[in-house]
């Protein structure tokens, strides 16, 4: 790792400065050096670190990890796995990920703890330079947003924890890929759709005898000592070394889920799977660990006049099933291609790109998953829906490739692959709830 003492002159000028050294950063580095441009990735911490994180891979996250030759540092870290296990209101399924031609059929759980520095180093050792333990303060120089986008700036100011020194780091270009609750986000102007969906988890580590499972769970009612169904879901992804990763998440702050503890939810969940995984306070790691996530794009701005925002500071997480490393590293390989079109043509306003392709890759599905969320906001829905559809399996098999973004594109697009498969769902639903996905759908 480089320190700020050991960087080059102060006046040096970097093509792309990237805060935030997570997938999106790192991933973002990692096909900008392999490009041969110039570029310093900022990470507050030093790796390795810990991250509150499900910790689960799906086939979209590995293809992307395979594109960076890093799959067998992967699979020598982590679990790989078959498929979803899905528990709820009485039944349960097993899907085994399906086979398509542009993803794997499988995935890995592998901890944040010894996923992030791969790709960040792996990024450093392409010619990036990485600064580790620095915080990003402010904007170096900032200018006024146009038009509706984000400011724009020279930089920013970096500060190293270890030695309290602080240096200025200036780049052509500025990336934003440390979070939601990113400082310099919001001094670039981001802010959050509060009609679109928050998601909120919350994790802790057991150990147990079926660490080393081939499926992840996923369990789609939870109920409280009396019985009684409480508003969210829960996980347990085994990580093949000895532990595994239990959480509840929400997939919405409105309506049911408003004023849920999710404390108290990831209590009655380790209950509810105790005996079945060994769950106690033997076997707890620790203290769980969580976080809020915007999800379906509901962070923006998007772009600037020389600045972008990628992967959590984008609001990118699919709120279908709460996955954010896949498009952590799927936005910063995007925004990376723009960065890299705009430093060849000499020309900022190249950037314009960026928010088309987002819109492209993920606008119609996330519309789709928004009007999805609405839909299972409703806990009678909810218990219908995941009763009746447990119970045919071709059905779920199909949602199960839609909700991992996983879908076939020949003649039709993921939203029209998303629609007509949920169609097909609250087909068996009250007339209330057609009556509402149509409705959300044309938001």
């Amino acid at each position: 790792m480089t320190s700020l003492d050991e960087l080059a002159q102060p006046t040096h000028t970097y093509d792309v400065v990237i805060v935030g050294g997570g997938p999106s950063g790192s991933s973002c580095a990692y096909w900008l050096a392999q490009a041969g441009w110039d570029v310093c990735l900022i990470e507050k911490k030093t790796f390795p670190r810990e991250k509150t994180c499900g910790d689960g891979l799906t086939p979209r996250s590995v293809r992307q990890l395979a594109d960076m030759g890093l799959e067998d540092s992967v699979a020598a870290h982590g679990h790989r796995y078959s498929g979803l296990r899905s528990f709820g209101f009485g039944a349960s399924l097993e899907l085994e990920w399906p086979s398509t031609p542009h993803f794997p059929n499988y995935g890995y759980t592998i901890t944040r703890f010894n996923l992030d520095g791969l790709v960040a180093e792996k990024a450093r050792d392409l010619g990036a330079t990485l600064l580790t333990g620095c915080e990003a303060l402010s904007l170096l120089e900032p200018t006024e947003a146009v038009n509706g986008g984000l400011r724009g700036a020279a930089g920013v100011v970096v500060k190293e924890k270890e030695t309290g020194i602080t240096k200025e780091i200036r780049g052509r270009y500025l990336v934003v890929g440390d979070g939601q609750n990113s400082r310099i986000g919001r001094e670039l102007g981001t802010v959050r759709n509060k009609d679109w969906p928050m998601g909120m988890a919350l994790r802790g580590y057991y150990t147990s005898d079926r660490h080393d499972e081939p499926w992840i769970d996923s369990h789609l009612d939870i109920r409280d000592p009396s019985g009684k169904v409480v508003p969210g879901y829960g996980w347990i992804f085994p990580l093949g070394d000895g532990r595994v990763n239990v959480g509840v998440g929400l997939l919405s702050t409105g309506g049911a889920w408003k004023g849920v503890n999710t404390t108290k939810l990831q209590e009655y969940f380790v209950q509810q799977t105790s005996e079945a995984w060994g769950l106690n306070e033997e076997t707890s790691c620790g203290p769980a660990t969580g976080g809020r996530l915007p999800m379906g794009l509901a962070l923006g701005p998007h772009f600037g006049s020389n600045t972008l925002t990628i992967g959590d500071a984008a609001g990118t997480v699919n709120p279908f099933n709460g996955e954010g490393i896949a498009y952590g590293y799927e936005t910063g390989r995007l925004a990376a291609g723009v960065l890299g079109e705009a430093l060849v043509a000499h020309n900022p306003d190249v950037l314009r790109l960026y928010d088309e392709r987002l819109k492209e890759s993920y606008g119609d599905y996330y519309k789709v998953a928004r009007a999805f969320v609405r839909i299972i906001s409703e806990p009678q829905i909810l218990s219908v829906c995941v009763s009746l559809g447990l119970r045919i399996e071709p059905l779920m098999k199909e949602l199960l490739a839609i909700m991992a973004n996983l879908m076939s594109n020949d003649q039709r697009g993921p939203a029209e692959l998303g629609y007509q498969a949920l169609v097909k769902l609250v087909d068996v639903l009250p007339e209330k709830a057609y009556s509402l996905f149509l409705r959300e759908g044309q938001k």
